[in-house]
């Protein structure tokens, strides 16, 4: 008797005679999840944007300079396309919200070496809007530490950078006031108590305006005010070892706190933290060596490297061709590099090299790579510190040339990430490596992902096409299928 099975959803029935189509070999493969996590997430064979081997693809024998991995304190960066922090103004009071969980969580599936948390203020009244993300309280723990760990199942680095607005605390979220200018409003960038702003409780180094009538009014920061904002800084490292960031960095640039301290400019306190320029770099190196000896993680800091004001005060430093003592100008090149140095004494890893927001008279040369040349400045004066660029930067060779003149160690990289968020993977196909997309994607990237030799393998133990790719696959079989009809 002839045996049969039977497909009862198609109707059809099977025979083991000869000539019968056999059965498939049944897979026993399962689609694996990441350990751990609350909901199933596909496992990602390895970083998203790190290099497939070199055996498989052998254009990855040489690769370019922009997806070699850096590693630094233990924790390895798998290429050097990071995303620079920029503010959200969507926190909730310091809480970080959906918005920064789909903002930040798409940037982890979409191959980035690093992601920054936007400043994120140590005190209430530090925070630049009412929304700006804070690390004040442990209740904010929570909302970083689901960011985080959804990056991390990507197998992707997340860190944070801690601030203080000073002077320029208690503004408008931008497109507010932009919507506000459009109504008539030509009242300032403040918002009231009634609207969530605190213009009577900014603080700065000095009781200097960043634009008197437009902003607020600063009270001088009191030494207790130091002595407990020192402490801020400390609490919220350890909020940061709680939320499980991989690294910290520490805001000193764009006229914020910091750099307000740093400046000539806008510091004209008598104290120890004002005056020459060691006391006035001395709060800022205060604070980086406290968090450097509580963090054992790679610690930056970001640097205005220049306000550009040659053009409005003359040289940075003056005094010396009259033979007067010198002092001085304005914050430029010359003392960030010495601050670096001073940083990298202590022991920050990274200066993340950017410029200007102290001052509105700064002409700033903006254009593409505007502010590498401060980077490279940087690189060959200070030599035990990595050094980090930003700034217009939107083009793969544009990346690749400034890491292989040496001008920076990574590039870093702002709007260009909210316009095209796959730059990493769009990079490497451009430059010719194959990189690892995330495993849900990768029917898009097969062109990036194809050898550059001919494999009759469909699949690598990473799970990515080989070859042209499922795509590739499809228009081949048109092709011939069109040349068959002739």
């Amino acid at each position: 008797m002839t045996k049969h099975a039977s497909n009862g959803a198609l109707g059809i029935s099977q025979s083991a005679a000869n000539g019968q189509v056999a059965a498939p070999e049944i897979a026993p493969f399962p689609n694996v999840g990441v350990p751990g996590y609350p909901t199933f997430l596909p496992q990602q064979p390895q970083a998203i944007g790190s290099l497939l081997s070199s055996d498989k693809f052998p254009q990855n024998k040489r690769p370019p300079k922009l997806f070699e991995p850096l590693t630094i304190r233990g924790q390895t960066f798998h290429n050097r396309a990071w995303v620079a922090p920029m503010c959200q103004y969507s926190s909730d009071n310091g809480h970080a919200t959906d918005h920064h969980f789909v903002h930040l969580g798409s940037m982890a599936m979409r191959g980035w070496g690093l992601i920054m948390v936007e400043a994120t203020a140590v005190v209430p009244e530090g925070r630049i809007s009412p929304e700006d993300s804070g690390i004040w309280d442990d209740s904010h723990i929570a909302g970083f530490k689901r960011i985080v760990d959804f990056v991390h199942a990507h197998r992707g680095k997340i860190g944070i950078q801690l601030a203080h607005a000073g002077r320029k605390a208690s503004t408008l979220a931008p497109w507010v006031e932009r919507m506000a200018n459009d109504e008539g409003w030509d009242g300032g960038s403040v918002p009231s108590e009634q609207v969530g702003g605190w213009p009577n409780n900014v603080v700065g180094p000095s009781e200097i305006s960043f634009q008197p009538g437009k902003y607020p009014n600063p009270i001088a920061a009191t030494s207790e005010y130091i002595k407990k904002l020192k402490q801020a800084y400390l609490d919220a490292v350890e909020r940061c070892k709680k939320a499980g960031f991989d690294f910290i960095e520490i805001h000193g640039a764009h006229g914020y706190l910091f750099h307000e301290f740093a400046s000539p400019l806008t510091n004209r306190r008598t104290d120890e933290y004002g005056g020459h320029l060691e006391n006035r770099l001395r709060l800022p190196l205060e604070v980086a060596e406290l968090i450097r000896k509580a963090w054992d993680k790679p610690l930056f800091y970001r640097v205005s490297a220049s306000d550009w004001l040659e053009n409005v005060e003359g040289p940075e430093k003056k005094g010396s061709s009259s033979g007067e003592k010198e002092e001085w100008a304005w914050w430029g090149l010359e003392q960030t590099t010495i601050l670096t140095q001073k940083l990298a004494d202590i022991g920050i890893d990274l200066i993340d090299v950017s410029s200007g927001g102290n001052d509105l008279r700064g002409q700033i040369a903006v254009g593409p790579s505007y502010q590498v040349h401060f980077a490279s400045h940087i690189k060959k004066h200070v030599k035990n510190i990595l050094v980090g660029t930003v700034g217009i930067i939107t083009e793969a060779h544009q990346a690749e040339d400034i890491l292989l003149r040496g001008d920076a160690d990574v590039v870093l990289l702002a709007r260009q990430v909210l316009r095209d968020i796959d730059w990493p993977l769009e990079a490497a196909q451009e430059l010719g490596a194959a990189v690892a997309p995330a495993v849900q994607y990768e029917r898009a990237w097969s062109r990036m992902v194809a050898k550059r030799e001919t494999c009759t393998s469909p699949k690598l133990h990473t799970g990515i096409s080989l070859v042209e790719g499922e795509e590739g696959r499809q228009r081949r079989h048109r092709s011939e299928s069109h040349s068959d009809s002739k």
